[in-house]
């Protein structure tokens, strides 16, 4: 490998975020952020359409997985200070830290819920294309065939996959703190420092656990993780924009699914966006796949403002003007009551000559509690390994998910 100049990110979360181009890891870094297919991610925002709530979540894809991969390093190089024989997992723990959300599409998360596609599977796939596969290849032949244990959790080493995935990581440390910093949720923030200290490797289970000391600031972070769900990512305003977004593409997917069989004026839409209203987005081609970004779709939306379909025209109006429906708390209802509900708003809006199936919906959103069947989260004691929950009655509070149900109209 051919060592060039260090660099240096200067991030609003971690401050001056340096790769060292003399570390033979960190060059590598450096190679790989340099790629297009890891320069895309700068096209994809963080918080999908979260800036309709939240003006100042502009931030990307690129930048998160940027801190994501800062983080690990700090709690990595840590944690092998104290066991030497781990420092052979930098590399890979390192890049997987950094490459974990390679596979988002359009949207974000966003996406997912509209096309039905999934970032994590993209990721495996997209480790293989282009130059990213190129510079992994180059580097190691075996480094893609790691990086696929890590990322499906098969890696010999949990700690190695547990720092990126499971209930405490350095992704969900990074995503808290910085959606917390650019929404302005005060709520959100963490103490990065002490949860940091509070991460143990345990050589027996070779598990990510957590060291006595560090119970309140995990308790801590599991609380922030509740809030910012309840209140950022399950936000009734976000609710309606995806809504808003689903209904765009449904009627577009119409649209070109009738148009073969009429003489109506064609739908505008290059390659990259007839490849998503048509095929099964899991199914795409990588080149179809890396194509495809936040300004790809935005463009369209604007094209499709100007459309001959009313229907269309009027949906991407209202979601490039902001011009949000509204979501109305049904919770309390139960499910007869809610679907009663709905009849109502679709005799209204049909008696008003608009297709209703497009301008109202129930949609349920579902709030994360503490799960202590995925892995859990254990702390160190005198009497061995105990999952959080049984030595914190503040866990066990929000140990139960909250499920919402939402009306959306006009």
């Amino acid at each position: 490998m051919i060592l060039g100049k260090s660099r240096t990110y200067n991030d609003p979360i971690h401050g001056a975020i340096t790769l060292d181009s003399n570390d033979r890891t960190e060059a590598l870094l450096i190679q790989l952020i340099d790629t297009p297919e890891f320069q895309r991610l700068r096209r994809i925002r963080q918080l999908d359409i979260a800036y309709f709530t939240f003006h100042g979540a502009e931030g990307s894809r690129f930048t998160h997985s940027l801190g994501v991969m800062a983080l690990t390093r700090r709690a990595f190089d840590a944690i092998a200070t104290k066991y030497p024989y781990l420092t052979t997992h930098r590399t890979v723990v390192l890049v997987a830290a950094l490459l974990h959300d390679l596979g988002h599409g359009p949207y974000s998360h966003a996406s997912e819920e509209v096309f039905g596609s999934n970032h994590e599977i993209w990721t495996l796939r997209l480790l293989k294309f282009g130059k990213i596969a190129e510079v992994l290849n180059h580097f190691s032949m075996n480094l893609i065939t790691e990086l696929e244990s890590i990322f499906t959790k098969q890696y010999p080493v949990p700690l190695i996959y547990q720092l990126i995935s499971s209930q405490i990581d350095c992704d969900r440390l990074d995503y808290l703190e910085r959606d917390s910093y650019f929404t302005g949720a005060k709520y959100g923030q963490l103490d990065l420092d002490r949860i940091l200290l509070a991460l143990r490797f345990d050589p027996i289970s070779q598990n990510l656990v957590i060291g006595r000391k560090g119970i309140v600031a995990i308790e801590h972070y599991l609380t922030v993780r509740y809030f910012m769900y309840l209140q950022v990512y399950n936000h009734h305003k976000n609710i309606a924009a995806r809504f808003l977004l689903e209904k765009i593409f449904r009627r577009a997917k119409f649209l070109i699914a009738t148009e073969r069989h009429a003489q109506d004026e064609l739908l505008f839409s290059d390659r990259t966006m007839m490849a998503w209203l048509t095929q099964d987005p899991q199914m795409l081609t990588c080149e179809q796949y890396f194509a495809s970004d936040d300004t790809v779709f935005n463009y369209h939306l604007h094209r499709w403002c100007d459309s001959s379909d009313r229907i269309l025209a009027d949906l991407s109006r209202r979601f490039l003007d902001r011009a949000l429906f509204r979501a109305t708390d049904i919770s309390h209802l139960d499910d007869i009551q809610q679907q009663e509900q709905l009849d109502s708003w679709r005799e209204k809006l049909n008696a008003q000559g608009m297709e209703s199936k497009y301008y109202c919906g129930i949609r349920v959103a579902r709030t994360k509690g503490y799960s202590i069947y995925k892995q859990g989260i254990h702390v160190q004691t005198e009497h061995g390994l105990q999952d959080i929950a049984r030595l914190s009655p503040l866990v066990q509070a929000i140990v139960q998910p909250i499920q919402r149900a939402w009306l959306v109209h006009p």
